[in-house]
């Protein structure tokens, strides 16, 4: 079957290389314009059209994909479905009914739950013990439509959201191949959603990363691990001069509570933060205008064994 594959992240690369490693013959694909990165601030491909062109398939990268010049070429590409994942933008009706099979759509949740921007984040930061990846066939109502095929994934304990999501694009990647062979083949039908156990993942912003200390210890723990590696979960260190951001990777769950919230206690081996429960000891940190580091080595280039605060 042709395909055409729209993705603009790394996360969406694993499908765009199992279709092109398919039964499958992936006509073109549609990715976001060259975005500016860097402190150079170059314009640079997205990660999904450098894959296509190391496999040498023609990038489209419309600036709108209303664009009548865009619906030509897709017309053109003598596709007959187009597969979706994390191609940040909506596609409209028109570009929806372009092609005979439609659309169908990688997420990573099990919907309904967790439709969305930021699904794996959600998750983790909400305490999920399971989540997973559902593919579904792409209507103009934001994650809704029926249901093609799901699988599920254990969120273990040490997860953070770009470990989880690595897990999910590689066997996501799987579970579409699967899909578009069956639906080449008559043999599946989609299944809709249930109206209930519907839930939102919006987008992450900066004060959704600020680590809250008078939470418990556990919530600690899921906040951070479910911003990292972005947006990264942060704190204000209170020590002489206020408001000095500080990022803060995954933590360790003590299993004794001798610090008030937001408490820092800097030891010769470990760095303890108070929690509402138990102490969490500080893994990696990343002071402002700095290379991430070793709690440990931040903590003595404050002066040993003494306490500070975060808030």
């Amino acid at each position: 079957m042709r395909i055409v594959f729209a993705g603009t992240p790394a996360t969406a690369v694993p499908t765009l290389d199992a279709l092109v490693a398919s039964r499958h013959e992936v006509a073109a694909v549609i990715t976001r314009p060259d975005a500016r990165v860097g402190r150079g601030r170059s314009l640079t491909p997205s990660p999904v059209a450098l894959a296509a062109e190391r496999h040498g398939i023609e990038v489209l990268k419309p600036t709108s994909t209303s664009d009548p010049q865009f619906l030509e070429r897709l017309a053109a590409t003598d596709a007959r479905l187009g597969v979706i994942v994390a191609y940040g933008a909506l596609l409209r009706r028109d570009v929806l009914d372009a092609l005979e099979y439609g659309w169908i759509n990688l997420h990573y949740s099990v919907l309904p739950a967790w439709r969305g921007a930021a699904p794996v984040q959600r998750s983790i930061m909400a305490g999920d013990e399971i989540t997973g990846a559902t593919v579904f066939s792409l209507v103009e109502e934001l994650d809704a439509g029926p249901v093609l095929g799901t699988i599920t994934e254990r969120i273990r304990e040490d997860d953070t959201a770009g470990t989880l999501l690595d897990r999910l694009s590689t066997e996501g990647a799987r579970l579409v191949v699967d899909v578009v062979d069956h639906i080449e083949d008559g043999d599946i039908g989609a299944v809709a959603q249930p109206e209930d156990g519907v839930s939102y993942a919006h987008k992450l912003t900066t004060e959704d990363a600020r680590i809250d200390w008078s939470r418990p210890a556990f919530a600690v723990d899921r906040q951070i691990r479910g911003c990292t590696p972005a947006p990264g979960a942060w704190t204000t260190l209170l020590d002489g001069a206020d408001g000095v951001r500080i990022k803060v990777g995954p933590v360790t769950i003590a299993e004794d509570a001798t610090l008030d919230p937001g408490v820092v206690a800097i030891g010769k081996r470990e760095v303890r933060v108070g929690t509402a429960t138990t102490d969490v000891i500080l893994g990696q940190v990343q002071p402002h205008a700095k290379r991430p580091m070793s709690a440990a080595d931040w903590g003595r280039g404050l002066g040993g064994a003494r306490e500070v605060r975060f808030a």
